[in-house]
Parts: structure tokens; sequence; C-alpha cells
């Protein structure tokens, strides 16, 4: 190898470590195991304060035993992230540091 190639190689490897990692869309199956129907389910990366937006929409239920899928794709890079779920009775149930990079479904339950 020549030098300038080595050196080349050197500042491509160094610029390719540098290169933050890319926002994901993460898609998975949401089952509802649990007796109550699920009227909102909202996600936030664990290390932000701010649920995001309903991901079931305006008019998404998710009754029991029923399942659907959900896109978490809000531009972050992160893997961990907190839940909440919101039944139609009023329940409500936080879930903290879910790893959505390796969820291949989520079942809640009572």
């Amino acid at each position: 190898m020549n030098t300038y190639f080595k050196a080349g190689l050197a500042a491509l490897t160094l610029l390719a470590s540098a290169v933050p990692a890319m926002a994901q869309n993460v898609e998975f199956t949401l089952i509802n195991n649990s007796s109550q129907a699920l009227h909102y389910f909202y996600t936030t990366p664990s290390n932000e304060n701010t649920w995001g937006e309903d991901l079931l929409g305006a008019d998404g239920t998710l009754e029991p035993g029923m399942q659907g899928t959900v896109t978490i794709g809000d531009g972050s890079d992160q893997c961990l992230y907190d839940f909440r779920f919101e039944t139609g009775e009023g329940a409500v149930l936080e879930v903290p540091q879910v790893d959505i990079c390796s969820l291949n479904s989520y079942t809640l339950n009572d």
C-alpha cells in the first residue's frame, strides 16, 4: 500500500466514526392483553421530559384481546423509551426505559 492510500483510509475511518447515529423509525406489535380498552399510547425518549403525540391517533382504540402495529418515527436516535398507556376507564400505566431497538412486540397486561 502506498502512503497516500493509507492516509486516505485513515481519514475515511476517522470521518465514519465521527458521524452520529441516524434517526430511526421503529415498528412493533402492540398487544392489548388487558381487560380494558386502550385509548391513548404515548412515548418519549427516556432522556426527555415531555410525551409525544398519541400513537393511536384521534379515533384509535385498541380493544382487549386485540393487537396493532405501532410506529415510532419521532426522529430520535435513542433506544430507551418511556411508554404511557391510558384506558377508557381512566387507568394510567407508565413503563420506563423500554429498549425499542430490540423490540418486536410489547404486551400490555392487567
